[in-house]
């Protein structure tokens, strides 16, 4: 560092004293490295010119000189007397002759934990090197051993050799630059790091690279290189056999997925470009949609094309987890259900305790000192009156000058005056606001104890409970609301506060203090002289001698955030002040410089209370000047020659980076250096340190004295100052990884994992301590085993405030030995600490329970685990101070997090490296993995009043999601090793033993169908033509003028309409076109490119009238052809279209530059414009020779990315519409709207077919419509009062999300839904029960029946299965029959049809059930109650059609399955599709499909398979028939579910769980590649929030379907292809995602 050249100049002491202010905030994060450098050139500008010489090799000589010859003591596994300290000895040196091995080792120096031949040597060169790393500020003592640092390196020096390759996240370049401070400095070359200057530059210059920076490509293909792992194991082969397969440059080649249900893969004859199907254009991204088809690609070894970038960093993911990981486990847990979690079993290898129990230790009795006074107050009193003059307490300003000194009798006089306010000034006589005993809150700032004193003496004056709190800053200070809870339930009214601190709180306008959340209404009272009354002169305060009443009430902070309010009685208070002056061995007027916090701990009872008992003299030193001046309380020290001084070890670090040269310390006046946080393992690091280089200044070794102490026990123990320097302290070093299993034990496999920890001296006088195990009963612990210190004493906290249940497990425990005697009849507190008794009675404390994270059953130390990541040199980073760790919950196991304040100038790559070096560390020497690694920007987490990270916030900002990290590295895939078992599937059961009739295994067949339409006496005119060409003419000639279609705009006003003889016309003349301009022949395929409209029907029904085969085609979006038009391109090509008719607008559009930019223009077939139609009539309507020849094509994008078109022939298609007809109750009278997609599928048939056949007016309203006017369908419902109406997801969800604030003002324009009786999802997909329940309830109050809506399932083999039919009127429900009123029926039809009413067809309405979904990935249906955990909603799909009949089917082995048991929907009806229309004329699949029989049962019935998962289950309910109704529940189509594991997963269950994990993620797809879980998300707020959503997701994942994500990405709205059905097209999405072509804002590879 550039320190160097200070140590050779001759600075002033007030410039050295400013450059160790700025390191010091530089290393607390204070400060910028640019701020720095810019205030310390500044500083030292004058001073520059000689050269730097390098020297110091002295001051370190003396730090790391040791007591070589320094005793070394063994404790043997006999056991400690309960008795006092005095005999310890004596048993030790018992135990010492018993014969046992050592199980650990103490000794006694200031020696390190490293025998001699271990130790580096002292050369110049090396302690320069120390001494300037130590003086730069950037290494922190209190979290380091020199042992530890050695440990860690020689961890990460193994991995080296393994050269684990971690795949770096992908950041977009906007999120790098946002990330860094705006004070981003280029890197201080001087220190060696030309290589960062140079990625900077190459970054600045590369916008395209994600990670900013270049050289982290040429990392990871050096990692990844000469991997030549192929993937074929995870990638399917290719089906289809012809060479065409071979010209395929698309990136759907590899989609086939090898399946019985999968439609044979027509997109591999092609165009070079792939499908895309678009979003509908209103989504609301500003950015085009990506461009997933046409790439630069290449291939890899199994010819999958894919993009280099991506797929590169997944195989290196891949390769990594192919490392083994930890060693198997064999046991498993039953988590409510046949879904088997591992669990840990213990190692049989692990370490056990072995030693004897031991035996509770007896601190020395406490000496009843005749002149001891009977109570606090008493002693306040005697000092007050009898030495008035004598310094009490001196506070100091933030030069370090004295401010104030209060004398005893000032302290006397105004505790009196605040005592009398108190109880008199408040409220009225009468009715006073404080009595003795209530509960008072003190606001005092840190830099005013005074005030604070004075209050609290006030208060124990007055017989009220002070509850001394922190100063509320802002509204939303971090805690601050849990402390509010603390006031309310302690039932606090007044708050009593300084003047300054009342006028620095926050107002509001009127000037009154507002309330602060979650805090009870106070009122604020200043405590000040002068807005004090004087009490009377016969005024007297009654002191009584100290009871059983509450003195005063200290807050704890837990482990969770709460806030608890630990009570202490007048007796303990008075107690404890003995036992620390007896300790302590503290003497009237003796001067103590306080450094802690004076409002609780060790600062309140050194500080404020035991220092008035004693009349001693104490130097108040703020946490505001010791940021300005961390020397300010040593040179207070030499100063006031003060004999004792409270610090923590953060002090003493400070005091260490700031003391320089400093000449005139002397602190040879010291007797006693209390360390607060002496129970922090890791202080030994900075006591050690802080002797080294103080000793030549007076320090003495024997002084400094750790104490261990709780909110709970009060002081638990501390180290005694003795004369003798002789008699050094006790050490201890231990096995880090026996200390997990909560052994003690020396390591003995290799030295690098040990902590060595310090006494904390004897257990206070006059109290007993044990130490019992953590967990369960309060068993004693052995001798070599850690457990958590238990005190019993008068002198610790009494209760939780409120709280009793929680007291008595804290406050009232009564310890037993093994045989469950207890060991005494008093009980004793839990001091929260882990630790145990070693030789001669010392008190050695490993860690706290607070900060203990269980992980696998192994206990892990959240000081420890940071020590090891500070210990990988982290300095160029994050910063030192700024680092939490905790533990979350998943997956019934706590998983470890390390957050970590990031550098604003630190590239990401260092940063990343950093990351995985630490995860390295701390899995090398802790054996644990950490689950996730987060980087936040700097100053970013939250902080406790004195600086600290709060904890229990930074983890509620975890698992909210609004930590906001720059960088986040997850583990899951090495942390997570209790997942199920992956399974197994076992042989199936054969024919013969399961099939008895129609039952199989004991269950009825699962079997169900519609009403047989042979029974069915409806005399349907329409029913006596065979073709729906003959059906147009008979209405054209019967009802020339009924109107059939009517067209509405965008503004609900009718566009278009067609009566039937127009129809006809039109369709005549199309005819007329297509042979005579066409030159086609009957059976030729026709092409119909049109947008939603009447066009496409007239065009379809020109087509019939010529004997052309048409096949509808959505035209080509004119904003986005280039990903549109390959599509339309395809359908012509592989449908084998003669001709293509289409209106003179797209006409142009096909021919047009662009689009000959995205295709050939010049392969497409003849063009035909039926804008300008001829006007002469066909001789002849062409009619088929046969009802099986084919009448049309039905081409569909599935949603796995497969082209599959279906041939339908006239049969197929008058069966079809008659079918409708009766489910729909479909008259002429009727009006029916539809708003849907008409080129496929259910919405095909519906728009352009079922009017014609059954005669109703269909208002027709194109779903694109709806982005600019979202209200257009629901508005044409009402306006034309329509009782039937059809749409499609995305348009039910278009109406929810535009609709959801403005049904007010649609109830205003009159809008009312009470008409509709049916409103059906038309769909290919499990119903989305949350949209249509959403829907129901929003328009619930326009009129809409919340039982109207239901949905429609279909597929490609039969266009609709399912169609709920109108629902019954409540009237007529019972009888199980529609309301007459319901048949208006037309006066053409005959009166027997009312014969059709009275027999009903309505069937009851949709049903739900919860099945569980753990028992769905193992293919099996497990009904559960609703709420239950792990419950998934399913809606039945409809009402089964007329003349369909279904079954459910194994799909691997075709043979029947009974009730309730999931299997694959096959169904044989007239109206399914003939065939897959096929290139290759590959009829192998086809027949499969559409041909398959069932193995056993009944095998002669033809079926055809639907591909899609699904269940039967017989209901309670009727149908219209009296028969018992059979709800057909779909679960989700085959070729989409996702083997992992051994089990099926459905990629909507895990994406409904990903949007329920964070408010931010709008939308979410899922896919896998190469065995990964890819989750896709799409982010709705701030880039910043990007990576929150990586741990959420990876969380939600884990908990709810037992899989580790592999790759999260997070990109934009609308990057995730949805097509016009609104089925999200995830093929597509993978496609783009592995070409690199989604421009995600992150990608984070979980390891």
């Amino acid at each position: 560092m550039a320190d160097r050249s200070l140590e050779g100049m001759a600075l002033p002491l007030e410039v050295r004293a400013r450059l160790a202010e700025l390191e010091l905030e530089l290393s607390e994060g204070d400060i910028t490295q640019k701020g720095y450098e810019k205030k310390r050139s500044k500083l030292i500008g004058a001073y520059l010119p000689q050269p730097p010489t390098a020297n110091g090799a002295a001051v370190v000589r003396c730090r790391l000189q040791h007591s070589e010859g320094a005793p070394r003591r063994m404790l043997q596994a006999g056991n400690i007397g309960v008795c006092d300290i005095r005999d310890a000895a004596v048993r030790e040196r018992a135990a010492s002759t018993a014969g046992n091995r050592p199980l650990f080792y103490f000794r006694f120096g200031v020696d390190q934990a490293l025998p001699p031949e271990r130790r580096a040597p002292v050369t110049p060169s090396s302690a320069s090197r120390y001494h300037r790393r130590r003086s730069s500020g950037s290494r922190d003592e209190r979290y380091r051993s020199d042992v530890h640092t050695e440990a860690v390196q020689a961890a990460l020096a193994k991995h080296k050799e393994r050269k684990m390759a971690v795949p770096m996240p992908s950041k977009r370049r906007s999120l790098v630059v946002q990330t860094s401070m705006d004070a981003y400095t280029p890197p201080d070359t001087s220190s060696g790091s030309e290589d960062e200057g140079s990625v900077q530059g190459d970054s600045q210059g590369t916008p395209t690279s994600s990670q900013g920076s270049i050289n982290m490509e040429h990392w990871i293909s050096q990692a990844i290189h000469g991997s030549t792992t192929s993937t074929t194991s995870s990638s399917s082969t290719q089906s289809g056999g012809s060479g065409a397969a071979h010209r395929l440059a698309d990136v759907m080649a590899q989609t086939h997925i090898e399946n019985h249900s999968a439609p044979p893969d027509v997109t591999t004859y092609t165009s070079e470009h792939s499908i895309q199907v678009e979003r509908p254009q209103g989504s609301t991204t500003s950015r085009t949609a990506p461009k997933y088809g046409n790439a630069e690609l290449m291939e890899t070894g199994d010819g999958v094309p894919v993009s280099s970038r991506v797929s590169a960093k997944i195989q290196q993911l891949v390769n990594t987890l192919k490392r083994p990981k930890r060693p198997p486990l064999r046991e498993f847990f039953v988590d409510d259900f046949e879904e088997l979690l591992e669990v840990q079993q213990p190692d049989p290898n692990q370490p056990k305790p072995e030693g004897a129990q031991m035996l509770a230790m007896r601190g020395e009795q406490l000496g009843v000192v005749t002149n001891w006074p009977p109570s606090l107050e008493a002693a306040l009193q005697r000092w007050g009156t009898i030495s008035p003059k004598a310094p009490c307490l001196t506070t100091m300003d933030t030069n370090g000058k004295p401010l104030y000194i209060l004398t005893y009798g000032k302290l006397w006089t105004r505790s009196m005056k605040v005592a009398y306010n108190i109880l008199h000034k408040l409220g009225t006589k009468q009715e006073p606001m404080v009595r003795p005993g209530d509960r008072v809150a003190l606001v005092f700032p840190n830099n005013d104890p005074a005030a604070s004193m004075v209050a609290f003496y006030g208060c124990l004056l007055a017989e009220v409970v002070p509850v001394p709190i922190e100063v509320p800053l802002t509204r939303k200070d971090a805690g601050s609301q849990q402390i509010g809870f603390l006031l309310g339930s302690c039932g606090v009214t007044v708050a009593l506060t300084s003047d300054a601190c009342h006028k620095g709180l926050p107002k509001s306008p009127t000037g009154e203090i507002p309330q602060f959340k979650g805090w009870p209404k106070l009122l604020w009272f200043v405590t000040e002289s002068k807005h004090l009354s004087k009490p009377p002169r016969d005024w007297f305060p009654h002191i009584k001698d100290a009871n059983n009443d509450t003195a005063y009430i200290e807050y704890k902070t837990c482990k969770d955030g709460s806030v608890l309010g630990v009570t202490v009685t007048r007796i303990a208070l008075l107690t404890h002040c003995q036992a620390l002056t007896q300790a302590c061995g503290y003497t009237e007027a003796e001067t103590i410089v306080n450094v802690l916090d004076f409002k609780k701990d060790v600062g309140l009872w050194h500080g404020i209370l035991t220092s008035v008992m004693n009349m001693m003299h104490v130097i108040s030193i703020p946490y505001s000047l010791m940021k300005v001046n961390p020397l300010s309380w040593i040179q207070k020290v030499c100063q006031y020659k003060a004999k004792v001084a409270c610090v923590k070890s953060r002090d003493m670090h400070w005091a260490l980076v700031a003391h320089r040269d400093q000449r005139d310390i002397n602190l040879s006046s010291l007797r006693m250096l209390i360390v607060a946080d002496g129970a922090n393992p890791w202080s030994i690091s900075s006591c050690d340190a802080f002797l080294n280089v103080f000793q030549s200044k007076g320090l003495r070794q024997e002084v400094i004295c750790p104490c261990a102490s709780s909110p709970e026990a009060l002081t638990v123990a501390i180290r005694r100052p003795t004369d003798d320097s002789n008699q050094p302290p006790g050490r201890g070093v231990l096995s880090m990884h026996g200390l997990t299993y909560g052994v003690i034990r020396v390591d003995s496999e290799e030295k690098l994992s040990v902590l060595t920890v310090q006494d904390v001296g004897l257990v206070m006088p006059g109290a007993i301590m044990c130490s019992v195990k953590p967990d369960g009963v309060p068993q004693l612990c052995r001798t070599d085993e850690v457990g958590e210190l238990c005190m019993c004493a008068v002198a610790t906290g009494m209760s939780y405030y409120g709280l009793s249940g929680m007291t008595k497990n804290t406050f009232e425990v009564f310890p037993v030995t093994s045989s469950g005697a207890p060991v005494s009849e008093y009980p004793f507190v839990r001091t929260g600490l882990l630790g145990f008794v070693g030789p001669g009675g010392l008190v050695f404390v490993v860690g706290k329970m607070d900060g203990l994270m269980v992980v696998s059953g192994r206990r892990h130390n959240a000081d420890d685990i940071v020590a090891t990541a500070l210990a990988v040199e982290p300095m160029k980073f994050v910063y030192r101070g700024r680092i939490a760790v905790f533990s979350v919950t998943v997956l019934h196991d706590e998983r470890i997090v390390i957050v970590a304040e990031q550098r604003p100038d630190s590239t990401e790559e260092d940063s990343f490296q950093w990351m995985s070096r630490v995860l390295q560390a701390i899995d090398s020497i802790h054996q644990v993995g950490v689950y996730c690694l987060a980087l936040v920007p700097a100053n970013t987490l939250p902080k406790t009043p004195l600086g600290g990270i709060h904890l229990s916030e930074t983890k509620q900002l975890f698992l909210e999601g609004s930590l906001h990290p720059c960088n986040v590295l997850m583990c899951p895939h090495t942390c997570v090793t209790n997942l199920p078992k992956p399974r197994q599937k076992q042989p199936e059961i054969g024919p013969a033993s399961v099939m008895v009739g129609n039952l199989v295994s004991g269950k009825r067949i699962a079997q169900a169908s519609g009403r047989d339409l042979g029974q069915i006496e409806d005399n349907d005119q329409a029913r006596k033509f065979l073709f729906l060409s003959e059906v147009l003419q008979w209405r054209a000639q019967t009802t020339p003028d009924h109107v059939l279609y009517t067209l509405l705009n965008c503004r609900g006003t009718i566009a278009n309409s067609l009566t039937c003889v127009q129809l006809h016309k039109r369709a005549e003349k199309i005819a007329v076109m297509l042979m005579e301009r066409g030159h086609l022949q009957d059976g030729d395929h026709v092409a119909l490119v049109y947008p939603p409209g009447i066009d496409l029907i007239a065009a379809f029904y020109g087509c019939l009238y010529a004997g052309c085969v048409p096949i509808t085609v959505r035209p080509p979006h004119p904003q986005n052809i280039a990903t549109t038009l390959p599509t339309v391109k395809m359908i012509v090509e592989v449908s084998r279209s003669a001709c293509l008719m289409t209106t003179q607008l797209i006409c142009k559009l096909l021919r047009s530059r662009e689009a000959a930019a995205a295709v050939d223009v010049r392969a497409w077939p003849p063009i035909l414009d039926t804008d300008d139609l001829p006007k002469k009539r066909p001789a002849q309507i062409y009619k088929p020779s046969n009802p099986d020849t084919l009448a049309y094509l039905d081409f569909s994008v599935s949603t796995t990315g497969m082209l599959a078109g279906v041939k339908m022939s006239h049969a197929a298609t008058s069966a079809f519409c008659r079918s409708i007809k009766l489910q729909c109750e479909l008259y002429p009278s009727r009006e029916v709207a539809i708003c849907l997609d008409p080129y496929c599928g259910l919405g095909f048939v519906l728009w352009c077919l079922c009017s014609v056949y059954s005669g109703h007016q269909s208002i027709l309203i194109p779903p694109a419509e709806l982005e600019t006017n979202p209200a257009l369908w629901l508005l044409a419902v009402s306006q034309y009062k329509v009782r039937d109406t059809f749409c499609s997801y995305s348009v039910m969800e278009l109406c929810t999300k535009g609709l959801g604030s403005q049904t007010e003002s649609l109830k205003a324009r009159g809008l009312d839904l009470s008409r509709v009786r049916t409103c059906v999802v038309v769909a290919e997909e499990r119903p989305r029960i949350a949209l249509t329940q959403s829907f129901s309830k929003l328009f619930k109050d326009l009129g809409l029946h919340p039982r109207a809506v239901s949905t429609s399932f279909g597929c490609r083999v039969n266009l609709a299965i399912c169609l709920q039919g109108p629902r019954l009127d409540p009237e007529c429900s019972g009888r199980g029959q529609p309301c007459r009123r319901r048949a208006g029926l037309h006066l053409h039809e005959p009166h027997r049809l009312w014969k059709l009413a009275e027999k009903g067809t309505s069937g009851p309405d949709p049903t739900t059930v919860y099945v569980d979904m753990r028992a769905l990935r193992h293919d099996r249906v497990r009904l559960v109650e609703r709420g239950s955990p792990h419950s998934l909603p399913l809606m039945e799909s409809g009402k089964i059609l007329p003349g369909v009949r279904i079954i459910i089917a194994n799909p691997e082995t075709k043979g029947p399955l009974g009730d309730s048991h999931l299997g694959e929907i096959w169904v044989h009806s007239a109206h399914n599709a003939s065939g897959y229309f096929t290139i290759y004329g590959d009829e192998s699949l086809q027949s499969d499909h559409f041909n398959s029989r069932l193995s056993f049962g009944d095998t002669q019935t033809v079926w055809a398979r639907t591909g899609y998962l699904g269940f039967l289950r017989r209901t309670e309910l009727t149908d219209a028939n009296g028969e018992r109704h059979d709800a057909l529940y779909v679960v989700g189509a085959l070729d989409e579910a996702m083997e992992l594991r051994g089990m099926r997963y459905h990629p909507i269950d895990i994406e409904t769980s990903v949007i329920r994990a964070h408010k931010s993620v709008t939308e979410c797809a899922v896919f896998t590649w190469t065995n990964l879980l890819v989750v896709v998300v799409e982010l709705d707020g701030s880039e910043q929030e990007a990576l929150d959503l990586v741990p959420l997701v990876t969380n939600v994942v884990l908990e709810e379907h037992y899989l580790v994500v592999g790759v999260v990405v997070v990109v934009d709205i609308g990057v995730i292809p949805i097509n016009s059905r609104g089925e999200k097209q995830r093929m597509h999405l993978r496609d783009g995602f592995l070409a690199d072509q989604l421009d995600p804002i992150y990608v984070a590879y979980n390891m």
